[in-house]
């Protein structure tokens, strides 16, 4: 979530709808798709950004983003939630960890780095509702580490609301660090971020195809339950080119795109070859309109997923807040 740069799964897609309708140039008028329901509407806000954050969104609980650990173990960045004191719904501290060697460095049990990083979690999760861990890059090795971690969170928040954001999955997964099944007794709620079934380094394709996503759905109501699922969407969409300029070429490479595009201007800067030339790049784009989200949040909600959270305002066309409806019956 963290970073909508990787892959949620790394799994294969479902199937694609057999037909779709023609993408119209602007989205039509959000009244003409069907509002759906959910106990429970979240969204992630970024420290930083508050004015994407508005009183009337739909919205039972907010992510805030991003308290990081940083390289020493430290935890920083953690917001501040009277900057969003008009918001009345709940406020989430979100803790994130990027880096492998990282999230293994601060797992080390009885470490001083880790006792130190528990404290301040919960310290830091005082003045907030909840607390969600988004920690994505955890070793192979390191699953019972975590679970221990988290162990000791859940634990030390007494009343207040556990959460974490987890990859999808459509299947169980031997060894998994992520097994849904053995974080759900620990926490209350987790996210499953449904998105990034393509991403930057990809095949172009969809951020989240339907079929996908159904797939995903179905496996996490059957794993978790309807009582615990949120079902993350995104707002956002990517582009990818057909070639990629950025590389590092042996000689006889640079030779070889020399040839191909018939390159005669090479100039010398400082002793050292240059030149430049100019080639077509085809572009391809998936991204997020009303339609989009009204068939996905329609497709969740007649599977029972009775919590949903998008990643993130800011990145959302506005039709979506006509077409998702907070009935505040949490499950």
């Amino acid at each position: 979530m963290a970073d909508a740069g990787k892959a949620a799964s790394g799994e294969t897609a479902g199937a694609s709808p057999a037909a779709e309708p023609p993408v119209e140039a602007a989205d039509p008028v959000a009244a003409a798709y069907p509002q759906s329901s959910f106990g429970e509407i979240w969204a992630y806000l970024i420290a930083g950004q508050e004015e994407t954050l508005k009183a009337a969104y739909p919205l039972s609980d907010i992510g805030y983003f991003g308290a990081e650990v940083d390289l020493y173990g430290k935890l920083t960045g953690v917001p501040n939630p009277q900057k969003i004191a008009f918001y009345k719904g709940r406020v989430h501290l979100v803790a994130a960890c990027s880096g492998r060697a990282l999230s293994h460095f601060v797992l080390e049990p009885e470490s001083a780095v880790r006792k130190q990083l528990v404290a301040d979690l919960l310290e830091s999760s005082k003045t907030f509702d909840g607390l969600q861990i988004d920690f994505e890059n955890i070793p192979g090795r390191d699953g019972d580490r975590f679970l221990s971690f988290l162990r000791e969170l859940r634990n030390g928040l007494a009343d207040k609301r556990f959460t974490i954001a987890l990859p999808a999955r459509t299947k169980t997964i031997a060894n998994d660090v992520f097994d849904y099944k053995k974080i759900l007794p620990l926490v209350d709620r987790i996210l499953v971020m449904a998105y990034d079934e393509h991403w930057s380094t990809s095949a172009p394709g969809p951020i989240a195809s339907m079929g996908w996503c159904r797939n995903v759905a179905a496996y996490s109501l059957a794993t978790i339950g309807k009582e615990k699922l949120i079902m993350g969407l995104p707002f956002y969409g990517r582009t990818w080119g057909n070639i990629n300029p950025n590389r590092a070429f042996f000689h006889s490479g640079i030779q070889r795109i020399i040839a191909e595009n018939r390159i005669t201007g090479i100039r010398r800067e400082h002793d050292i070859p240059t030149f430049q030339y100019e080639t077509s790049v085809k572009i391809t784009a998936y991204y997020e309109d009303a339609h989009s989200l009204s068939k996905r949040l329609e497709m969740y909600r007649i599977m029972g997923v009775q919590s949903v959270g998008f990643w993130r305002l800011g990145q959302e066309t506005p039709d979506v807040w006509n077409i998702a409806r907070l009935t505040g019956q949490a499950p």
